[in-house]
């Protein structure tokens, strides 16, 4: 594929630039990005494609020619004018840190949890298992004790595929409301087949992480509305804590270990 001269910026991560051009949003991947990650997530996209989960569709998977990235792979998806949710609630809900509005923000949980709740109640047979996945990736990160890591384990040995979609990095800066008002979700590079418990501990976890205001908040109306306990997703926090040293993230190293040693491994 090939990027136009008009094309505009809209996020730069270690591995990746998002571009959006004219109708496309353009993710360009550098070489650290094996070429299986890439074809994976386009797959993991089609596959929602096909649910009831508002999704920007896959255009194109190929390498892009001509220019800085020429040779480097890319997903091309659909563009939906909108803003993220996170965006929209930074302007509306707590434009002052200090004093935000409460009923607000509530209302953005609201809508964040709501979306949530649907994506959990869908099947997608063909997606990879989040058992699978979360065994590789905890079993992978040797800054851990072992036995602390055994531990870890042993819960994910225990852990029944009950089949649902489990997006993986479900946040607010992934949910676009669009122009016209529907939420759309995007990123679907760590989505599995799974327990929905375990996405939601997930989504706790960044949330403390990356937007802590809404974190206690969200905890409380998704075990309300989804008649789940507490408890229940606090026992999954340390194990998606390990899975997401495995990626590598060294600025939230300290953040996550603690997460993991709050864990009870009596």
């Amino acid at each position: 594929m090939k990027l136009s001269d008009s094309k505009v910026e809209l996020a730069r991560r270690n591995n990746k630039v998002v571009y959006q051009d004219g109708n496309r949003v353009v993710k360009v991947f550098n070489d650290n990005k094996p070429a299986a990650d890439i074809f994976n997530e386009a797959h993991n996209t089609a596959s929602i494609m096909g649910t009831d989960i508002k999704v920007s569709d896959v255009i194109e998977v190929s390498r892009i020619e001509g220019g800085e990235w020429d040779g480097s792979w890319a997903i091309a998806n659909h563009y939906i004018p909108g803003t993220d949710l996170r965006a929209i609630a930074n302007a509306e809900a707590y434009p002052d840190h200090d004093n935000p509005d409460q009923a607000k923000l509530k209302e953005f949980t609201e809508r964040l949890v709501d979306l949530q709740l649907k994506v959990h109640d869908t099947k997608a047979p063909l997606l990879n298992r989040q058992k699978d996945k979360l065994g590789r990736m905890v079993a992978s990160v040797k800054a851990i004790d072992p036995s602390t890591r055994y531990d870890l384990e042993l819960r994910i040995d225990g852990l029944h595929n009950i089949g649902r979609v489990c997006h993986g990095d479900f946040v607010p800066s992934n949910v676009i409301v669009a122009d016209d008002g529907e939420l759309y979700l995007c990123d679907w590079a760590h989505v599995t087949s799974g327990d929905p418990v375990v996405d939601a501990a997930q989504t706790y976890l960044l949330l403390k992480l990356r937007h802590p205001l809404w974190a206690e908040d969200y905890l409380e109306l998704y075990s309300l509305k989804a008649d789940v306990a507490k408890q229940r997703i606090f026992y999954w926090v340390p194990v998606v804590a390990a899975a997401e040293l495995a990626r590598g993230r060294k600025r939230d190293e300290e953040f996550l270990m603690n997460q993991i040693t709050a864990g009870d491994f009596q």
